[in-house]
Formats: C-alpha cells, sequence, structure tokens
C-alpha cells in the first residue's frame, strides 16, 4: 500500500461529532468514495474493504450496472406507495419468488412467493413476527443465544444479549431464548403457543459461529410437529455471501419464511419477508411503509441478481472464501480459530480485536469486529484475489505486532 496521510481529527469528523446521537462507534475517518472493494478517504488514503459496509456491498460499490439501474430509475420515479403497483415492483418480485422457489423448492406450505417488501432487513423481522402472529394467531416466539436480528424493539426481543436488551427494556416478554445448537432445547419449549421459531444457520454478529449439520432440519421438524412456523434469518448470509444463494442451502432444512436485507440493494435500502403462499396473506391495512417496495429500491435489486448471475460471484465466493481460509488457517499462532463459509469469515483471537483494528485501518485494510476478540471478515464478493491475498497477509502480520497472548 501506498504511503498514508493522516486523517485523524478531520473538520468532517469535528463537526459529526457535535451532532451525531452517538450511537454507533465512529472511526476518526471521512470516507468519501468507494469503488469495487476499495474506500477512498478525503485524504485520498485507499482502504481494502473487508466489511463490505457492514455487509451490503456483495456487489462492490459503484458497481456500474447497479449504478446505472438505479440512475435510470430515479429520472423515471422514485418513490412509490403500495397502494398502487409498479413495473419495476413486479418485476422484482417474479425475479425474487424464481430465485427462492429454485433454492428452497415447495412443501407443506408451498413456495417462497408471497412478498413483503420492507426498508431494511430489521424492519423485515418485524414483517415475518407480525406475520407468524397473524397467521397462527399464537404469541410466543423461539430465538437463540448469541442471535442478532436487528434493533427496533421486536427485533430486539429476539436477542437473549444482556448488552442489547437491558437499555431498553421492557421488550416483548413471549420470546424463549435457547442454546444455539441444542436441540432438546428446542424441543422441550416449542409449544402449542409458539409462532415460530427464529434461526440464523450462520451467527454473524455473534463472530461468525455455523449451525451443526443436523441442527436447522431438527427445528424445522419440531416446528412442523407443533404446527409453528420456521423462519431463517439470511439479512448478512444472504445473496451470495457464504458461497450459497443463501446460507441455509448448506443445510437439509425448508424455513417457511426466509428473511432478507442488507445485500439485496445495491446499497439503496433495502429488505423482505418472503413466506409460503400457502401461509395465506395480511388483510388489506395491517401492514405496510411509505417507502417500502419503492421503483428506486427494485431496480437496484434486479439489477444486484442480474450482476451476482452474470458474474457467478456465488461461485467466486466460495473459492475465493475456501483459499482465504486455508490460507488464514496456516497463519497467525495468534489466532485462536478461523471460521467461516465463502467471503463470511470469522477470526478468533488470543487478544482483544479493538487495537487490532485500529493497526488495520491504519494500514489500510478495514475490517470489522464480533464481540471483544473476533476480527470479521466480509469483503465485497467481487474483490480482487491480489486485495483479498494482501488483506490477509496485512492482517496475519498485523496480529504478529499487535496482538501479545492473554
Amino acid at each position: 500500500m501506498p504511503d498514508r496521510v493522516d486523517s485523524n481529527g478531520s473538520d468532517t469528523c469535528l463537526t459529526e461529532a457535535r451532532h451525531f446521537s452517538g450511537a454507533v462507534p465512529r472511526r476518526p475517518v471521512t470516507i468519501v468514495g468507494a469503488e469495487g472493494a476499495r474506500l477512498v478517504d478525503d485524504h485520498g488514503n485507499t482502504y481494502i474493504d473487508c466489511g463490505a459496509a457492514h455487509g451490503w456491498a456483495n456487489t462492490g460499490h459503484a458497481h456500474p450496472n447497479v449504478v446505472h439501474a438505479i440512475c435510470e430509475q430515479a429520472g423515471r420515479l422514485t418513490a412509490l406507495n403500495e397502494n398502487a403497483c409498479n413495473d419495476r415492483r413486479a418485476a422484482w418480485f417474479i425475479r425474487l419468488s424464481r430465485l427462492l422457489a429454485a433454492r428452497f423448492g415447495e412443501n407443506e406450505h408451498g413456495a417462497l412467493t408471497r412478498i413483503a417488501v420492507t426498508n431494511s432487513g430489521t424492519e423485515a423481522i418485524e414483517a415475518a413476527m407480525k406475520f407468524a402472529r397473524f397467521t397462527t394467531g399464537r404469541p410466543g416466539f423461539v430465538a437463540f443465544h448469541r442471535g442478532f436480528h436487528g434493533r427496533t424493539m421486536g427485533a430486539l426481543s429476539l436477542a437473549a444479549t444482556e448488552a442489547y436488551r437491558r437499555p431498553f427494556e421492557p421488550l416483548l416478554h413471549d420470546v424463549t431464548h435457547v442454546p444455539f445448537n441444542d436441540a432438546p432445547a428446542v424441543e422441550r419449549v416449542v409449544t402449542r403457543n409458539t409462532a415460530a421459531v427464529i434461526l440464523e444457520t450462520i451467527q454473524g454478529e455473534a463472530g461468525v459461529h455455523e449451525a451443526a449439520s443436523s441442527f436447522p432440519a431438527r427445528v424445522e421438524a419440531v416446528c412442523r410437529r407443533q404446527g409453528a412456523l420456521f423462519i431463517v434469518d439470511e439479512i448478512q448470509t444472504g445473496f451470495g455471501r457464504t458461497g450459497k444463494w443463501f446460507a441455509t442451502e448448506h443445510f437439509d432444512a425448508a424455513p417457511d419464511i426466509v428473511v432478507l436485507g442488507k445485500a439485496m440493494g445495491g446499497g439503496i435500502p433495502m429488505g423482505a419477508a418472503v413466506w409460503r403462499d400457502g401461509l395465506g396473506k395480511f388483510t388489506p391495512g395491517l401492514h405496510g411503509s411509505t417507502f417500502a417496495g419503492n421503483p428506486l429500491a427494485c431496480a437496484a435489486g434486479l439489477a444486484v441478481i442480474d450482476v451476482i448471475e452474470g458474474e457467478r460471484l456465488v461461485e467466486r465466493a466460495a473459492a475465493l472464501g475456501s483459499r482465504a481460509l486455508e490460507r488464514l488457517s496456516r497463519g497467525a499462532s495468534l489466532i485462536r480459530q478461523v471460521r467461516g463459509r465463502g467471503l463470511m469469515i470469522g477470526l478468533e483471537l488470543k487478544c482483544r480485536v479493538q487495537p487490532v483494528l485500529r493497526t488495520l485501518l491504519e494500514r489500510g485494510v478495514w475490517a470489522l469486529s464480533s464481540g471483544r476478540n473476533v476480527l470479521r471478515l466480509l469483503p465485497p464478493l467481487v474483490i480482487s484475489e491480489s486485495d483479498l491475498y494482501s488483506a490477509i497477509d496485512i492482517i496475519l502480520d498485523t496480529l504478529d505486532g499487535t496482538c501479545h497472548g492473554g
């Protein structure tokens, strides 16, 4: 990487600090541009993006096909409430439902073709929870320790982690939390009072922890016996991230509802809860949003699917991820464990992650954390091999110089 200019204390950062809510920790840099898997700050420094803007940039930043689709649609019609039909939304509905039907097939409730479109993944979780209660007539939910589904009040209720929950309690009280990968615990708590069980087959925010091979199928079987719905959260894992279109494809399981977000809009806020057509639909007026399903987002969503298919990014994520995991597994002695699928990778360190992130930023690598000691890598699926390997080399060298064990 070229010599870097210190960007600490920029006027932009100081201005934001005076007005910002304080809710999200900030890095002392001002990002003004991005392309592919590179970020650029206001001093001209570039960073290899190993965070994909917290997981949405699967097709990279400013992909020309996605940019063209957004610009073309912006000149025609940007926003339109769902109370009128729209050509871009209809086309996106067809593409998404066909994609999900091809990946997940049919079960006793039909195919995944009924779409509640939203503005984000966490809103999609809310839509899924509301629909589960509406269609089953039951109040209860079962979720998992270390799971994370968003920051609205309903989504937070699904999180067992006290640090997320405590400042906002009381939350929904009809939520039972059980250990991840503990099938007997699921069998004990799912009853005829349970509307749905909500599962991430790979827990991203928890540090990239993967379900045991048989666990999703066992959760599904419990749901079938008790008449509860089986919901999978693919917000972070969807659209090629794990080397499959959806992480649940790594397992033998057929969800009733799939929740999507992050990468699906190519940078335009977008999410969706998609359920099987045999489950029915909302009564008109029970759910909606001013901007959900707007033509701009749907045009971007169509372009994202086209890019992923046309550039074979799912296959690329599988191949690059396999090589990256192998390279990292041979690396620093200060990595306790390497976990992941495709280009969703967690490095459990023998030291705290924040000093490592600071040094990586100084050396031109933008990465993420998961808790106190997990370094998380979510590079855009378009990242070049040379950038990916350069980032890995910098990470391993940084660990040797920054991590001191303990």
